[in-house]
């Protein structure tokens, strides 16, 4: 009889009371799910204060549930990724993964080029060193200006944190790219698209893993 936390392989059998199982193999039927997020929801399942969740307007899955890949805050917009695949949201998260978020940043005034090599060189947070890893501007009206602004990690708030660090004010964020996965221009803020299995496979393959996450399962046997 195995011991609790044992480790079991496909094709090994398992006795238990006279009954026995076999492990067996099979792919896992997993999901990803592109959500366009407004602004005013939060990325929790349940608030204590009643206010909007994304996963309010998102449909069941077809197995297991929904897990956020990173967080977006209440005031920020724009793409979120959701999975049911929990070894490929844990790949997507984890700083050493390197999967870089691309963000559109509306700052009130004007940013000078100093500012921009500051972030672009880095500047101490209150948890740690943290820069972009590209800036680009794009147009500026005087009151308010346009960046699209690139980082690897995903810190609670950081990219708001960067901007204020370097004596600038965020007016709006919105995400736009996650690694590989753009936000399509046909998701309104509020709607969903699920991904085809290959491009599933594909956000899988880029951040190391197979293509297809196999499971195991037990199947039951004859009485022994």
């Amino acid at each position: 009889m195995a011991r609790p936390g044992t480790g079991v392989r496909a094709g090994q059998r398992i006795g238990l009371d006279g009954r026995s199982w076999q492990v067996a193999a099979r792919t896992a039927q997993h999901q990803t799910l592109v959500y366009h997020k407004p602004e005013g929801e939060i990325t929790t399942r349940r608030d204590p204060q009643g206010r909007a969740t994304v996963f309010d307007r998102l449909p069941r899955p077809a197995q297991g549930r929904w897990i956020a890949i990173g967080r977006l805050d209440i005031n920020t917009a724009g793409l979120l990724l959701l999975t049911t695949d929990g070894e490929l949201a844990n790949r997507m998260m984890h700083p050493a993964g390197r999967v870089d978020r691309e963000y559109l940043c509306r700052i009130r005034g004007t940013v000078s080029q100093q500012q921009i090599e500051q972030l672009l060189n880095g500047v101490d947070l209150d948890d740690g060193p943290a820069r972009f890893s590209d800036v680009v501007a794009g147009e500026s009206t005087g009151s308010h200006s346009w960046f699209t602004v690139v980082i690897m990690e995903g810190r609670q708030r950081e990219v708001r944190r960067l901007w204020e660090a370097v004596g600038t004010q965020v007016a709006r964020l919105k995400r736009v790219r996650f690694g590989p996965v753009f936000l399509p221009s046909r998701l309104r803020p509020g709607q969903y698209e699920i991904l085809a299995a290959a491009d599933h496979g594909i956000l899988r393959e880029d951040v190391g893993l197979a293509s297809k996450a196999v499971e195991l399962v037990l199947t039951k046997g004859a009485a022994t």
